[in-house]
């Protein structure tokens, strides 16, 4: 037994150091930046946003801004740190779920260790400095304590107070009541099967439903209250952000990034194929629920990996029971230096990775954001309202605000579905495009060059091009038509949104 701990911890070491380096990645998600400067405005201004104060088509409207304490983290992070700080600190985020879920992998330590690494590899596309990752790491703890409550039901007292600090990091909250209410209804099933006794199903499906209930009533500790209650099922319903955003999008199986993710459901049908036991339903309702969500959409994919790879562990377990133990090549007295220095050369592999990521940060933002146009905005006195590529629109929050306010960010729960097929029809040069900027009395625009709308202003004689390089320009509208002469840049009437 001490042996095969001894083997567990060692893994575990193995597996901090790879996964802290497999998880570093530059800070530039798109949405990173809007989360900076709200961040910035609520340790500024000492509350959090109640309205929009970053764009001009959604300014002064009702926001919730449900990510309040992970934008309050990260800018911190920023101030004090760097890009450097917030890089390390998600990835640290990051790895600490990947390690909970390898405490979770059943057998022998290597075969959970393998299990782990293919599950992180499955779930690579959605990493990344965003708040996202804690719903992954809390989603991790939940289901760690939920699998040790049955020994220890003292366990589950952790789950409110880690529940009201989920409801103020992140929306994904709500995955927390509903993982617990599918393990319970498991419970449920089980028992009206016969194949878990009442006595032994019945008392942990009333304490998990006693937490539900618990955590419910904690979701209006927030600074937004009840609204929270409805949020995410108003996200999940939006048809504008299912059709606009890639990670909403269900996972496109011709393009390589998705295929561990491939492997790692043909690895769970052939381990429930072939497994000699029948699996719980307390395990597998929660892993229907989530396999559904994670063919549904890309950012799914990491809660569909916490419940999936277990069972793939528990059948590797199955298999290698057949097998013959392997002699061990080396004497015992040589595996402890041994695996010091694998350790060793691990957490340096790991801290030159960190210095990799961090050296280049600067480079690959300058290779994603349009540094140099947003720079010619700052240093001019163009008009405020700004059509900025929807990509981009965080990233002129952050580098912009207050000077000039955007139409569209990677907010798209508060432009909602109208706002966003407006952005297409103007991108894409749709019926009514040229009305549509008038609408919103649009004089600025910050569009790829190679773009349908850039190469169409540069065609009209009204707009002119203040700035260009090969990643973005920046159009002006220097003349009116005689209809819209005397409009100035002031807010005008909603007739676009009705």
């Amino acid at each position: 037994m001490n042996i095969l701990a001894n083997k567990r911890f060692f893994f575990a070491g193995i597996l901090l150091f790879g996964l802290l380096a497999m998880t570093a990645r530059p800070a530039t998600d798109p949405d990173l930046w809007w989360h900076l400067r709200t961040g910035q405005w609520i340790v500024e201004t000492g509350h959090v946003p109640h309205t929009d104060p970053f764009s001009f088509t959604r300014g002064g409207s009702p926001w919730i801004s449900h990510e309040w304490l992970s934008e309050v983290l990260f800018y911190q992070l920023w101030k004090f740190g760097g890009p450097a700080a917030l890089i390390v600190f998600a990835s640290i985020i990051t790895t600490a779920g990947f390690l909970l879920l390898y405490w979770r992998c059943p057998g022998k330590p290597h075969w959970a260790a393998a299990a782990t690494v293919v599950g992180a590899l499955a779930s690579a596309p959605c990493w990344g400095v965003r708040p996202q990752m804690f719903t992954f790491t809390l989603a991790s703890l939940l289901l760690w304590i939920i699998d040790r409550a049955g020994e220890q039901p003292r366990l589950l007292i952790a789950i409110p107070p880690m529940f009201l600090l989920w409801v103020n990091l992140h929306a994904g909250f709500a995955l927390g009541p509903a993982l617990l209410f599918l393990y319970a209804m498991g419970l449920m099933v089980e028992a009206a099967m016969g194949t878990t006794p009442w006595s032994k199903a019945y008392p942990p499906a009333l304490r998990l439903l006693a937490v539900i209930l618990f955590c419910l009533a904690l979701v209006p500790l927030n600074p937004s209250g009840t609204q929270l209650y409805r949020y995410p099922f108003d996200t999940l319903r939006s048809p504008g952000m299912r059709s606009f955003i890639v990670e909403w999008f269900s996972p496109n199986f011709h393009q390589w990034l998705y295929a561990p993710f491939l492997i790692v459901f043909v690895l769970l049908l052939t381990a429930l194929a072939s497994s000699r036991s029948r699996l719980k339903a307390r395990t597998l309702l929660p892993l229907i629920f989530t396999s559904f969500a994670a063919l549904d959409a890309v950012r799914h994919i990491p809660i569909f990996i916490l419940l999936a790879m277990p069972v793939i562990a528990e059948s590797l377990r199955e298999r290698s029971t057949v097998l013959p133990e392997p002699r061990h090549s080396r004497p015992p007295r040589l595996r402890a230096p041994f695996k010091a220095i694998a350790l060793t050369l691990l957490a340096g592999f790991t801290v030159f990775r960190y210095a990799n990521v961090i050296q280049t940060q600067d480079a690959r933002e300058a290779e994603q954001f349009p540094e140099r146009a947003i720079a010619s905005l700052q240093a001019g006195h163009e008009p405020t309202r700004v059509f900025v590529y929807y990509d981009w629109g965080g990233y002129a929050i952050w580098k912009l605000y207050p000077q000039y306010q955007v139409f569209v960010d990677g907010r798209a729960d508060l432009y909602g579905d109208v706002i966003l097929q407006q952005f297409q029809t103007i991108v894409q040069l749709g019926k009514g495009w040229q009305a549509t900027l008038e609408d919103w009395n649009v004089r600025t625009t910050m569009v790829p060059p190679n773009s349908a709308l850039a190469q169409a202003l540069l065609l009209d004689p009204q707009w002119t091009a203040s700035y260009r390089d090969n990643q973005a320009i920046v159009l002006v509208r220097t003349r009116w038509g005689h209809e819209t002469a005397e409009i100035t840049d002031v807010p005008v009437s909603r007739r676009a949104l009705k």
